[in-house]
């Protein structure tokens, strides 16, 4: 990849303020082009289309979410054990995978375009390990971290809206769509993937205070899982259920707004996604000021705690026509992003520093991750197979209510497990408030 020396001796000299901030903007901007290749497709309808009596966008969105969980499977392996300085060449090299099967799914005809969508989810699945790989084990991580993890709402929002836009103002089809807004994205994305590359290795005052960072191979990561498995259960089952969430108020953010009667608002999905990403990052960058790890690991159990029960209350409101759907939604998305962005920014970066296990987020993350796509796609295939009659902003709303009370349990669970590891660990009766954590070797 190219280097651009006058940058990278600014950012080696620059205070850590200056650094974070051109760290995270650019991360926040490679993988907001990203989105631009996996969710424009969502935001259209395909209406009176169908296949083997099963309405054809369940069917993309289902395969496309096949296709990004076995990615992170697979990335299980592929980002644990991921070299520097291959990172920026194998982001270029599965965004223009993902491309191109986005040509293939608007030249050849439907039904038979619907493998593309698994071809389209795959490559993409990998991004985010790459891109925070440069983020990650530094004393702003949490900072950085909030910003890239916005890139899941605003982004998904924004991408939505300018495909939307394209159906609406040029003229596009539904089909060709997603291939288009992804053009409009190329040369955005390959700036920013090139002053990604620019960004320097964690200093050793980031090694001293978060423990250095290093590729795993597969016993490395046997031992890290044996060493956390029960509350790595609670913490992942967790995400899981964030997940199913998520997917489902993003992948079918057009039919909810639908049956809510917003279907010809394009600029809605930005409209909600706006106040829940700035909302987030106030809160989460807010962690980068609690230097003591344990502490601000036992605050993200509380933010994810906090998120569930916000989902439960707005939701609530709206089944007793207290607040209207904009209202809902943005709540809902609020509640469900305070739990979903700390796993995706903070949550392991954090139970490494705790720990001082020499290790990567990559790996635990694309663990949670592959078991919570699985999860998407099994609750979709109950929803549209199983004969669940409901719509989806019903769907999505009995689905809230449930997942959040059992998520709330899980995470109190995850707490409690974690807390009497850290006391048995450091041999004494009080959390640990400072610094000379036990040194555990991966």
């Amino acid at each position: 990849m190219v280097t651009i020396p006058w940058i990278q001796q600014r950012l080696q000299k620059a205070n850590n303020l200056t650094f974070s901030l051109y760290a995270a903007l650019v991360a926040f901007g490679t993988y907001s082009c990203m989105y631009a290749f996996r969710k424009p497709f969502t935001a259209a309808i395909f209406d009176g289309m169908t296949f083997l009596g099963i309405d054809y966008k369940i069917w993309l969105v289902i395969t496309q979410t096949i296709g990004y969980a076995c990615s992170k499977f697979y990335g299980i392996r592929f980002i644990a054990e991921m070299k520097g300085a291959s990172r920026a060449k194998s982001i270029l090299v599965l965004i223009a995978a993902s491309w191109m099967s986005l040509l293939l799914f608007a030249i050849v005809p439907s039904p038979y375009n619907i493998p593309f969508m698994f071809l389209n989810g795959f490559p993409l699945g990998m991004i985010w390990g790459l891109v925070f790989s440069y983020l990650e084990g530094r004393r702003s991580t949490e900072f950085m971290g909030a910003v890239l993890s916005i890139s899941f709402i605003f982004s998904s929002g924004f991408v939505k809206s300018v495909g939307k836009s394209t159906i609406l103002n040029w003229g596009i089809s539904e089909s060709w769509m997603p291939f288009v807004t992804g053009l409009i994205f190329i040369v955005p994305i390959l700036i920013f993937i090139l002053l990604l590359e620019q960004i320097p290795p964690p200093s050793a005052e980031d090694e001293r205070l978060r423990t250095r960072r290093a590729p795993m191979n597969k016993e490395e990561r046997k031992k890290f899982l044996k060493m956390f498995f029960p509350g790595l259960v609670l913490l992942i089952t967790s995400y899981i259920l964030l997940t199913v969430l998520r997917d489902m108020r993003d992948n079918f953010a057009a039919d909810i707004w639908k049956d809510l009667g917003f279907g010809e608002t394009s600029a809605i999905f930005t409209q909600t996604e706006i106040p829940v990403s700035v909302a987030v990052i106030l809160i989460l960058g807010l962690l980068v000021f609690i230097k003591n790890n344990y502490i601000a690991f036992m605050v993200n159990h509380f933010i994810v705690v906090a998120g569930f029960g916000i989902a439960i209350i707005s939701t609530l409101l709206f089944r007793s026509h207290q607040i209207g759907p904009v209202s809902w939604m943005t709540l809902a998305g609020l509640g469900l992003y305070m739990g979903y962005i700390p796993f995706n920014c903070i949550f392991f970066e954090r139970l490494i520093a705790v720990f001082k296990y020499v290790s990567n987020v990559g790996f635990i993350m694309y663990v949670a991750d592959s078991f919570g796509y699985l999860g998407s796609v099994m609750v979709m295939l109950t929803k549209n197979f199983c004969s669940v009659t409901l719509s989806w902003s019903q769907f999505f709303m009995d689905a809230v209510l449930a997942g959040s009370v059992f998520g709330i349990l899980l995470m109190v669970a995850s707490s409690w497990y974690f807390r009497n590891k850290y006391l048995t660990m450091n041999s004494d009766t009080t959390p640990y408030m400072g610094g000379g954590e036990v040194q555990i070797a991966a």
